[in-house]
């Protein structure tokens, strides 16, 4: 018997009915054949099969490894470890009015920190995007909703003291709707998810070249209103929809890298010292290096996923990518109180030690704020309680071996 991956079986599925079997085949996908259509992946389980088990950023369930593509979870906890640690240098560097060494992997990073984790969202989009519009709403929007509003007013009911004793609680009550438009704090990557989730099943009639050019030119312009879902849309969505228009050239990298290793560590070597050559000459930002930086860090991190899946090294990599969402929802709070803890106690001087200390705070802070509120029945922290649905789950789908 195969390895029956559902979500290969859905994008190869994709594929061959779009009469593309030579892209199904040249990503090394599993042959397989799934007696129901492969669009009702692991998050539809029934809850009694998923209860306590965390949503991942992309709205897949992080159920049994077995159901799961190893470097995508390696490439996606690669991604979440970096943004907890692009806030968490960034936040004690302003505190404390000085940069330390952590700034530069900072640095090094801003160019496909976001580009990859976006590609990586949209690259099982095929599985479920000819759902019909109650059910993708419900997986793709009401499911990044729920959490944006819960752990928006979490995040706000921390911060709204202080604001109030800046500006006065009428001003905390205007902020706190304004949130609901313009995203708060760290959450705005899943409040943009949904966005992108619906233009692009209401743009599947326009040639997807079309739409892709249109995007790239928007990244490149490096449009500027101060509006973060405009700007980001902007600037992140042409990420989004590589990842979903070109998955199958996803896969066959994985494949490839997998292959020949010593030949994809001679490429990560190369585009390390092109990366940061660029960031050191303050020419990444700059049209069209900046898209073509964003795609090659977005390589870079899916090759590295795959190598390291390959040897099964740094596996807290892999767990945090299956519980990206954990990580992303709760890692401010352990974040800001390590923070504040280590820069008024005086405990350690070098800043760059604290802010590596603070990263490490907010990843593994994060993880045990989850395993208390599995342990206090809390769930809905982090699992979409039933009364939020609007589509009924459904079991996932039988999988047997291709004949």
């Amino acid at each position: 018997m195969v390895n029956a991956n559902p979500e290969f079986a859905g994008v190869l599925e994709h594929f061959s009915a779009k009469g593309k079997p030579e892209k199904a085949q040249k990503a090394g996908m599993s042959l397989v054949w799934i007696k129901e259509k492969a669009t009702d992946r692991a998050e539809d389980a029934p809850a009694s099969r998923r209860k306590g088990t965390p949503m991942t950023l992309n709205g897949t369930s992080a159920t049994d490894r077995s159901t799961r593509i190893d470097w995508v979870d390696y490439a996606k906890g690669i991604c979440i470890v970096m943004v907890v640690m692009m806030h968490s240098v960034l936040g004690v560097e302003k505190a404390a009015g000085d940069t330390g060494f952590m700034h530069a992997f900072v640095m090094f990073a801003q160019p496909f920190r976001m580009p990859d984790f976006f590609l990586i969202s949209g690259l099982f989009l095929a599985v479920v995007i000819d759902r019909d519009w109650r059910t993708y709403l419900d997986r793709k929007v009401l499911h990044f909703a729920y959490f944006y509003v819960l752990w928006m007013t979490i995040q706000f009911g921390f911060k709204a003291p202080g604001f109030a004793a800046e500006q006065g609680w009428r001003h905390v009550g205007l902020l706190y709707l304004e949130s609901f438009v313009e995203p708060f704090g760290t959450l705005w990557f899943i409040y943009l998810l949904p966005v992108f989730f619906v233009v692009t099943k209401l743009s599947r009639d326009i040639p997807a070249i079309a739409i892709w050019l249109v995007a790239a030119a928007l990244e490149t312009a490096h449009v500027v209103t101060g509006w973060t879902v405009i700007d980001e849309f902007c600037g992140r969505f042409v990420y989004f929809y590589s990842g979903y228009l070109f998955a199958s050239y996803v896969f066959a990298l994985a494949d490839r890298s997998r292959e020949k290793p010593a030949l994809a560590l001679i490429g990560l070597a190369l585009w390390t010292l092109v990366n940061g050559g660029l960031v050191m000459s303050d020419v990444s930002h700059w049209p069209l290096i900046s898209l073509a930086l964003g795609f090659a860090g977005a390589g870079a991190i899916i090759v590295m996923g795959t190598l390291l899946a390959r040897m099964q090294w740094l596996n807290f990599l892999r767990y945090c990518g299956e519980h990206s969402i954990v990580i992303y929802l709760a890692f401010f709070l352990p974040m800001a109180v390590t923070r504040t803890l280590l820069l008024k106690t005086g405990l350690i001087a070098d800043i760059g030690v604290i802010s590596l200390i603070v990263t490490v705070a907010g990843v593994a802070g994060a993880v045990v704020i989850w395993r208390l509120a599995l342990a206090l029945r809390a769930d809905f922290l982090f699992e979409r309680p039933t009364a939020f649905w609007i589509a009924p789950k459904k079991a996932a789908p039988a999988l047997q071996p291709a004949e």
